[in-house]
């Protein structure tokens, strides 16, 4: 199965949030493995798994046994995505849940959001497809949190839950549960749900624009599609890394593992505005200098761990990488001689 990876405006409001809280957020990132300007890249799909890290850090560090719900309660609410705009578009709240759910991929992989109605009840049920995030309380409670507040956004602040269910065991003390949530909460459940009036369904958007709309939706249409680019990139790479150290590396044998023609990987690289040369550089280069500078590997080892057949073309090619060569570039990040 493809890795399932998260929006990066998932963990841009995570950030805010801990900004907002006072949270010792450096030592969070650095106990997570995660580099600040990691939260720069315009195009940020981080891995679903690692919320399981995050979480558990996230409790360590801060003390808080209501991580989640407070992490929630003080991020921003998610706005400036197309997602927004496909709710504020359409002509009712219901017609843009809908419609968002068709894109749920635009926030996360692991998304298996459906919507339930009953006689006076909907039900949106937002489980995701890893065992273990469904049992983790805090990315469940952040979630729930997450998304009430931002259908109260988009319902001008109508929008109020009715009940909450939630997959893990009830917690000792509810307090913070009544107070964020004000409505029931039933736990050790099926499944992850979010109660509301059906009648919230039928309420009129102020913003709603036909002709945006459908702007909206192409747009929607694009953004699906640039990932589905990105699906193939990822898994390039991740053919790369699994492969280096024990095969040669071609355009063709990654392709016969992802069971495409060359041609057919060559264009789908190329829609993608890569190739697979490129993208085999900046592996070998992130690689290369990883070693350099975490390890005491030997300039030779780390030759043949990054797949060059010759010491002399790894020098060649790391020169023009970094304009350095491999033992300056240790030096002047480690300061220590290679």
């Amino acid at each position: 199965m493809a890795e399932l990876r998260d929006a990066g405006i998932l963990m841009r409001l995570m950030n805010k949030a801990m900004i907002n809280m006072g949270v010792d957020v450096a030592t969070i990132y650095q106990r997570c493995g995660i580099q600040p300007e990691l939260l720069q890249e315009q195009d940020l799909r981080t891995p679903h798994q690692a919320n399981l890290i995050f979480w558990n850090v996230a409790e360590s560090v801060t003390q808080d046994p209501n991580v989640g719900l407070h992490f929630g309660e003080h991020m921003p609410v998610f706005r400036g995505q197309v997602l927004e705009y496909l709710f504020l578009s359409s002509p009712t709240f219901g017609e843009g849940l809908k419609r968002s759910l068709s894109y749920q991929r635009l926030l996360t992989d692991a998304a298996q959001a459906t919507l339930e109605l009953s006689d006076d009840l909907a039900c949106l049920v937002t489980d995701t497809q890893l065992a273990e995030t469904r049992q983790l309380r805090h990315f469940n409670d952040c979630s729930a949190v997450g998304l009430i507040k931002f259908f109260r956004y988009v319902t001008e602040d109508a929008f109020r839950p009715s009940k909450l269910s939630f997959s893990f065991e009830a917690p000792e003390d509810l307090t913070e549960y009544q107070r964020i949530f004000e409505c029931p909460v039933d736990f050790s459940q099926p499944s992850n749900r979010i109660y509301f009036k059906k009648e919230l369904l039928d309420l009129p958007s102020f913003h709603a624009e036909s002709e945006l709309l459908q702007l909206h939706e192409q747009l929607a249409d694009q953004h699906v599609a640039k990932l589905e680019q990105q699906d193939v990139v990822h898994e390039v790479r991740k053919i790369i890394g699994e492969s280096l150290e024990t095969s040669q590396v071609t355009l063709e044998s990654v392709a016969e593992r992802m069971s495409l023609s060359a041609r057919q990987l060559r264009s789908a690289l190329s829609h993608a505005d890569t190739s697979f040369n490129q993208l085999l550089a900046d592996y070998r280069c992130r690689f290369a200098k990883r070693l350099l500078v975490c390890t005491d590997e030997s300039i030779d080892e780390i030759v043949y761990l990054t797949g060059f057949s010759e010491p002399s073309t790894f020098y060649r090619a790391f020169k023009r990488w970094t304009g350095l060569t491999p033992v300056e570039y240790r030096k002047q990040k480690t300061g220590v001689r290679a």
